[in-house]
């Protein structure tokens, strides 16, 4: 794949198939595992508080710890990524998950628990969850949005299959033997990780004539210069690709860093009407400065060759976190990346690896200041509140079931019944949600408050188990628009720009929020012996998140429309 004319050499263009649709099926199972197994805890949850005379608030620290470590571990996981890649990130990962359940066999107390499941099997899902999206991502472009919603249905998927399986498991080998059957069942990520190929970079020829061709490169094959009139001041820009200066690979779309010199000299006076600047994303017309940032000027000091991380631009991509297909998109067109955005590692005298990229990367995805943007503060509260109630229905609904005398069988069900509500939402309304007639903003919001009100009143039915049944459609379908729509609404009201610092943040948020919700429900029920209070609670915080996202519009500049974006 490396082989061709020196030089220099774009970013590889997504396949939109080919091997990205093997990593759409590895994708797709890690999450029928790994989700399978975090959303149908609910069921261990009844055996362990049962078994053990555990309170129910101390019993559902144990998967509040889980699912906030593993929302919470992803700009972790990002940096990671951004610094050793997909593949190995997700072993590691479910390595480790497979090890904090397997432990799980000698607890002998509920703080076991939190430590084994909670904050080991946590963070390794919290390592499996974000490879298995970002590798999707990576490999598709316009076909996004179709590969995307087939990888992430594996999660309704997993919760049909592993409900059932998790009571089976349950009855013939106790709590303990069902844990360690988990254990190897997530230890099969492994082998659909190792699916998880970088993307190849080939080397196109670059025209003489073309543009690129202005920026001033040595006789020398493939090592930078610096201008003599001003050696330390760099600007990089993306789309152009040397090899590592230390090595005779060549590495994973590197931008070249050009002098100011020569972005003064030569840039600003090229005069064909478009700049194709990366070879997987559309041109970039000339003169219509609004579809990128003012190039900022940056000393990096320093001396010795440049080399660059081979991994180093996964999550410097500001579509990487994005689900929906680039091609509605405007915004999308690639912009000069900014050198605190992507900084080259100095190699004085050695060639080791320097953790810039896994800085970065964390550094960009923890941006704080965006806090001071009042819409996404406004959604980022939106987004704590969902999940104060999120994890509920999953951790309880069994829980209520069995304490309105249905039996086992009927009440573990109910999680299947969520599930496959769940992919069949995800797959229809996220198909609809790219429909030009539909507004997506309209339909998060609702989707958020019909789930926020059925949860609250759900807890008057625990006897009847066709409203239960109704229920778990409902909640089934609505979240998933929530899960599905995430990033996209991200992008409508803040811009492609701004999108993986955001949803950094919103991934802490969501950590926080998840890891606190289902124990104040459990102690609700310690202290009323009722999931009424519990459930209205969870319910009327998600209604709350979905009511006051409706009053965006008025804090935007101009009212969101299903295809707009407001440039930052």
């Amino acid at each position: 794949m490396h082989g061709g004319v020196e030089g220099n050499r774009s970013i590889a263009k997504p396949p939109d198939g080919g091997w990205g649709w093997v990593i759409v099926f590895a994708s797709f199972m890690i999450h029928v595992i790994a989700d399978g197994v975090a959303y149908t805890f609910g069921i261990f949850f009844v055996e362990l508080s049962d078994d053990q005379q555990w309170k129910k608030s101390a019993t559902s620290w144990i998967a509040s710890i889980m699912a906030g470590v593993t929302y919470g571990s992803g700009p972790l996981a990002g940096a990671f990524v951004n610094k050793w890649g997909c593949r190995p990130v997700s072993i590691v990962g479910s390595i480790l998950a497979a090890f904090g359940f397997a432990i799980s066999y000698f607890a002998q107390n509920v703080i076991y628990l939190y430590i084994s499941i909670g904050l080991i099997g946590g963070f390794g899902l919290g390592l499996i969850y974000l490879p298995a999206i970002v590798s999707v991502t990576c490999y598709f472009e316009k076909r996004r949005a179709f590969a995307t919603g087939i990888a992430v249905c594996g999660s309704g998927v997993g919760t049909f299959i592993f409900a059932p399986l998790m009571e089976l498991l349950i009855r013939e080998y106790g709590w303990r033997g069902a844990l360690l059957i988990t254990a190897g069942i997530l230890l099969q990520c492994v082998g659909f990780s190792l699916l998880f190929k970088p993307l190849p970079e080939p080397r196109p020829q670059t025209p003489p004539s073309s543009p690129i061709s202005l920026f001033r490169s040595s006789s020398s094959k493939n090592t930078l210069q610096h201008s003599p009139t001003s050696p330390n001041n760099f600007l990089p820009l993306a789309g152009i690709t040397p090899r590592d200066s230390c090595s005779n690979e060549p590495l994973l779309s590197p931008p070249l860093v050009l002098t100011n010199t020569q972005i003064n000299e030569n840039l600003l006076e090229v005069k064909p009407d478009s700049l194709v600047m990366s070879a997987s994303h559309p041109i970039l017309p000339l003169g219509t400065p609004h579809h990128h940032p003012p190039i900022r000027r940056h000393s990096f000091k320093g001396s010795g060759s440049v080399c660059f991380s081979s991994a180093q631009l996964i999550t410097n991509r500001k579509d990487i976190f994005y689900s929906g297909s680039l091609a509605n998109i405007p915004s999308s067109i690639p912009e000069v990346i900014l050198e605190d955005e992507v900084k080259p590692n100095v190699k004085s005298h050695t060639c080791c690896e320097c953790p810039v990229e896994l800085k970065g990367a964390f550094k960009r995805m923890m941006d704080f200041s965006i806090l001071k943007n009042p819409v996404f503060l406004f959604f980022a509260v939106s987004n704590f509140f969902t999940c104060i109630g999120y994890n509920v229905p999953y951790i309880y609904i069994a829980d209520m079931a069995i304490g309105g005398k249905i039996d086992k069988l009927s009440s573990g069900f109910l999680l299947s019944i969520i599930g496959i509500s769940n992919t069949l939402s995800r797959v229809i309304l996220g198909y609809l949600s790219d429909k030009p007639f539909v507004n997506r903003l309209i339909l998060y919001n609702s989707a958020l408050t019909v789930s926020g009100i059925a949860t609250g009143l759900v807890s008057h039915f625990p006897t009847e188990i066709i409203w239960l049944r109704f229920y778990a459609v409902t909640f089934g379908v609505t979240i998933g628009v929530y899960v599905s729509l995430t990033s996209v609404i991200l992008v409508d009201l803040l811009g492609l720009e701004k999108l993986t610092n955001a949803f950094g943040l919103l991934l802490l948020f969501q950590g926080i929020a998840t890891l606190i919700g289902p124990p104040i429900v459990g102690q609700l029920f310690d202290e009323y012996h009722d999931y009424r209070y519990g459930f209205w609670l969870a319910g009327g915080m998600m209604g709350l998140s979905g009511l006051m996202l409706f009053f965006i519009p008025l804090i935007t500049p101009k009212v969101i429309q299903k295809k707009g974006t407001n440039t930052p």
